[in-house]
């Protein structure tokens, strides 16, 4: 019987710890609903086939002509410039060698996004051109320990007038705002992390189940829609109440599915037919 009560105890004390450490920050301190009249545009309004890539200014220009909210990715180049840009390698996207912190912002200029004439632009090029018109969803690109992307982005996001959130697969990243911006809504970006030759390590488990929140406390969490089954993602938005932002839907069907489980949606490659179109009074 002493056996089997420890057992318990075990168990209960292991239950406990795993919430304390999924638990988001309380969500009464937030008013949700300028961020929730909005889809977020992924990386833009951009569509290949019409010669407007992923990150350009002219797919930030289509979002907000469309009056769609914006999600982007911000990281820098070697020169300590704030640029946006997805991957930290630039093959993809300009067919160059080598990762975007390896060149100055006048190289990164001279290259082209996807065949076409658009730049990488900058951080502030992208601020500008919004102009407070949407809300954003602003992603830091957090490699491994070096976030000092995030002081530098900030300094120009603290002169925006704008309405805007940050997120970043990078607990590191949340954990700088938690302490230097605590009033700046954060968002924990996570996924199932799956891998066809097996399991990628204790980093990206801890990740999956979101048990590193208790060192960022965010609040929203913004999953992978295709598995909102996953137990730490369950515990955070339906237990806790943290919000929940699905990522990416490419679909209208995606789109209607991912309501059961999300209340804000980052999407591409479609145009919602029930979308909500929010233009932000300046």
């Amino acid at each position: 019987m002493n056996y089997l009560w420890t057992i318990l105890i075990v168990v209960l004390v292991i239950i406990l710890l795993f919430l304390w450490m999924v638990k988001p920050r309380n969500q009464a301190i937030h008013d949700w609903k300028p961020y929730q009249e909005a889809l977020y545009a992924h990386r833009g309004l951009h569509d290949k086939k019409k010669g407007i890539p992923e990150n350009s200014m002219a797919a930030f220009k289509r979002a907000v002509e469309a009056g769609y909210g914006i999600e982007l990715d911000v990281q820098l180049s070697k020169d300590r410039i704030p640029v946006v840009f997805h991957d930290f390698t630039l093959e993809r996207m300009t067919g160059q060698p080598g990762k975007v912190y390896e060149y100055s912002l006048e190289e990164l200029k001279q290259f082209r996004l996807d065949g076409t004439d658009e730049q990488i632009p900058t951080f502030e090029e992208f601020l500008t051109l919004v102009d407070g018109r949407v809300p954003l969803i602003v992603e830091y690109k957090v490699e491994w320990m070096d976030f000092s992307v995030c002081p530098i982005a900030d300094r120009l996001l603290q002169g925006y007038k704008g309405l805007y959130i940050i997120e970043s697969f990078n607990p590191l990243a949340l954990s700088w705002y938690r302490k230097n911006r605590n009033e700046i809504i954060r968002g924990q970006l996570s996924d199932k992390f799956r891998r066809k030759d097996g399991f990628k390590g204790p980093l990206y488990f801890f990740l999956k189940h979101l048990c590193l929140n208790w060192m960022t406390r965010p609040d929203f969490i913004a999953y992978n829609h295709e598995h909102a089954n996953e137990l730490g993602f369950m515990a955070a938005t339906k237990l806790f109440k943290g919000k929940p932002v699905a990522w990416t839907i490419r679909s209208q069907a995606e789109l209607d599915k991912a309501k059961e489980n999300f209340s804000i949606f980052i999407f591409e490659q479609f145009i919602p037919n029930n979308r909500s179109i929010v233009k932000l009074d300046k």
